[in-house]
């Protein structure tokens, strides 16, 4: 990400005077200047034609020239240490031209934009498990540090990673990589993995790249490693459910043949693993910093993919959304758009589905009229989905080790800790009298099974009984007779800060290629269901006027290198000088031919557009379910949290409703049913990009220590 920024000096000259000389430019390429952490930042001095000389380059009263190098025609850049917390100035001066930029540090250990840490904390250094048999130091302090560490490994010729522990003579079984990037010329070089491993925000972080220290010798920002190829993967983790309360203490291995073998380097966090973290605003937050620490160390990437599937989808189109630049492109799988809408309404919705089903003394209803009512393909989902509930309920799911007597009980320990996902995310949506997270859910107004009804496959008494008896859920997943009210202001700020995901953010700036998994056809269900890429295509045009920049390939047993193509597609944006906007770029450079596309069981490729519903050959062969929100009439892009209410209308039923059954519907939803052709209550935009939670006033929605 390179922030453009910075600002110039000068006075203008005086009428009649001299021409002011020409005016340098200043800029942080590790991070916006806002948003800087851990006392430096890599800065760029861009030098105009006809100005001459050696920078001068001061913060506050430091001089910090030396840390300058010239890296091209008219342009100088230098790792600028020693920042103070808070505010630093930063000015240059080349000649009689001259140029200044405001700075804001934070400290390592974050927090930079999220609010206030969550605590208790647990750390989780001694047990961090991606060191190949080393332990980290530490944990120091409550910010669960540890000393920043080098590590090399080699690809041995039997193909696994061993610990190069002696880093002065080449191992006798090394294997040797060939980086095909392209160009006329292959390179072979050691399969050697530089794997640095620290502290940063309290999560655990870790890059890798390709390096042969024999050869290069040390590496930084302006002497890179060789064999990388200047292009950045971010891994994001999926999860969810107990990702709260602690520090992480593992992710997959960022020694990925795929990515090493093509030059490309790595880099991710713990708090990137929704698992150890189910908040993307947290999360986001982690990756500028992370990322940041990557610049500052090896130099500006030429682009940057966030990948992953499941939470990992959710982190990649939010981050992406909400924090642009940070990621140039991304790669998913399992797709949800976010975490607040479709995922939670869905969990929430079977979770009463469930309870109703099995209530003592209930009306029986069959397998068939089941899956009706709550839109999935399986029966089994309902209960599978009731499960994933437990993220909703305070007392379910904590981290191993999380100590018993901190643990929220609505008795014995009503102070104590609670274990879900809004509490996890209290500083964006506040807290009630009792310290309670707010919670942006909602069921009033909402009829279940209308669709079922209107298709003729459960009865009018069916649908009365159903609505009259399903409920809500309070604030502890408890099961109530009234329907769960949302809370105003966690609804309003969901909206505005992007967890509930827009699409209109930096997404329209993103090239999205997704590998659509098929799993609709789980027996015992899967809470990863085809129908939640189209609501992020339904977002996407609602915001953008198109999902141009969104291909879906799959289902079926994909044949096409996704990598490849989106490398393709995003050197073709990053070498487009035009004056374009950025979203005309990521369109118009997506390469020829590629196109939504699914594949039979054969491994025949179906060209076609991918829709949620229809006729075609990919919906024959992986028809999408729906959602319980979906069957009572709610929208595809499935993010309307509280309905707008109108009166009851017996033009809404295609079943004939007497003048009884009319007025029990009355009783059932005395304030009116969903009017689903409106935007939900305090439905909106994004607020803006680059929102904070405190503690930087730049932006700041929200600050829960002062509602």
């Amino acid at each position: 990400m390179a922030a453009a920024c910075g600002g110039d000096g000068g006075d203008g000259g005086s009428p009649g005077g001299p021409p002011p000389a020409p005016a340098l430019k200043l800029s942080t390429v590790s991070s916006l200047p806002d948003y800087v952490t851990g006392d430096d930042a890599l800065v760029r001095l861009e030098v105009p034609a006809g100005v001459s000389g050696t920078p001068v380059v001061m913060l506050e009263k430091s001089d910090v020239s030396r840390a300058f190098t010239q890296a091209g025609d008219g342009t100088w850049q230098g790792l600028v240490r020693g920042m103070a917390l808070g505010k630093n100035t930063l000015r240059a001066q080349v000649g009689e031209s001259t140029a200044t930029l405001e700075i804001t540090n934070y400290p390592i250990t974050g927090p930079m934009i999220s609010g206030p840490h969550q605590k208790p904390f647990l750390c989780t250094t001694t047990s961090f498990g991606r060191l190949g048999g080393g332990t980290l130091d530490g944990p120091f302090g409550e910010n669960c540090s540890t000393n920043t560490r080098v590590d090399y490994f080699y690809r041995n010729k039997s193909g696994g990673n061993s610990r190069w522990n002696t880093p002065t003579v080449y191992p006798a079984d090394m294997a040797t990589i060939t980086i095909d990037e392209g160009k006329p010329t292959e390179r072979t070089v050691p399969y050697l993995v530089r794997l640095e491993t620290g502290t940063i925000n309290r999560g655990i972080y870790q890059s890798a790249m390709l390096h042969d220290p024999l050869s290069d010798g040390e590496i930084g920002p302006n002497k890179r490693s060789k064999a990388w190829n200047g292009k950045l993967m971010y891994p994001l983790g999926g999860g969810c459910q107990g990702g709260w309360y602690t520090q992480g203490a593992t992710f997959g291995t960022l020694i990925v043949d795929e990515w090493m073998k093509q030059g490309y380097a790595a880099v991710t966090s713990t708090l990137n693993i929704f698992g150890s973290n189910c908040n993307d605003l947290l999360s986001s937050e982690t990756v500028a910093m992370t990322k940041e620490r990557f610049i500052e160390a090896y130099g500006v990437p030429v682009y940057t993919i966030g990948t992953g599937g499941s939470g990992g989808a959710y982190q990649s189109f939010q981050t992406s959304d909400n924090y642009p630049g940070l990621f140039d492109g991304i790669i998913v799988n399992m797709v949800f758009p976010d975490v607040t809408s479709a995922t939670l309404f869905k969990v929430f919705d079977s979770r009463l589905l469930n309870n109703y089903f099995n209530r003592a003394g209930g009306l029986a209803y069959t397998d068939e009229k089941k899956k009706a009512i709550s839109g999935y393909l399986q029966v089994g989902n309902i209960a599978n989905m009731s499960g994933s509930a437990g993220r909703l309920d305070p007392v379910v799911s904590f981290p191993a080790g999380f100590q018993e007597s901190l643990k929220y009980h609505p008795v014995n320990n009503p102070g104590g800790s609670r274990a879900t996902v809004y509490d996890h995310t209290v500083n964006v949506y506040g807290k009630d009298s009792r310290g309670f997270a707010l919670r942006p859910i909602d069921n009033v107004g909402v009829q279940y099974g209308l669709k079922a009804l209107n298709d003729g496959a459960i009865t009018v008494d069916e649908f009365l009984d159903l609505n009259a008896n399903i409920g809500g859920l309070d604030v502890d997943l408890k099961p109530m007779a009234a329907r769960t009210a949302g809370d105003i202001d966690a609804i309003r700020r969901a909206y505005q800060s992007g967890r509930i995901t827009h699409g209109g953010g930096g997404l329209a700036s993103t090239a999205i290629l997704e590998n659509r998994d098929y799993f609709d056809n789980a027996v015992n269900g899967d809470i990863h269901n085809k129908i939640h890429s189209y609501s992020v295509r339904e977002r996407l045009k609602a915001a953008n006027g198109h999902f141009d920049n969104h291909v879906m390939l799959g289902p079926g047993p994909v044949g096409d290198n996704l990598l490849q193509l989106m490398d393709q597609w995003l050197m073709g944006v990053v070498s487009d000088t035009s004056d374009q906007s950025r979203p005309r770029k990521v369109v118009s450079h997506k390469p020829a031919g590629l196109a939504d596309a699914c594949w039979d069981s054969g491994g025949n490729k179906i060209v076609e557009p991918s829709t949620a519903y229809g006729e075609g050959r990919c919906n024959q062969l992986y028809p999408a379910g729906t959602t319980p929100r979906l069957v009572a009439g709610g929208p595809l892009a499935d993010n309307i949290v509280k309905c707008q209410l109108k009166a009851v209308d017996p033009a809404d039923y295609k079943a004939t409703l007497n003048a009884g059954q009319l007025e029990r519907v009355r009783q059932i939803f005395p304030g009116g049913v969903c009017d689903w052709s409106k935007p939900g209550v305090e439905q909106q935009p994004l607020k803006g990009t680059w929102l904070s939670f405190g503690p930087s006033t730049k932006n700041q929605l929200f600050d829960v220590t002062r509602p």
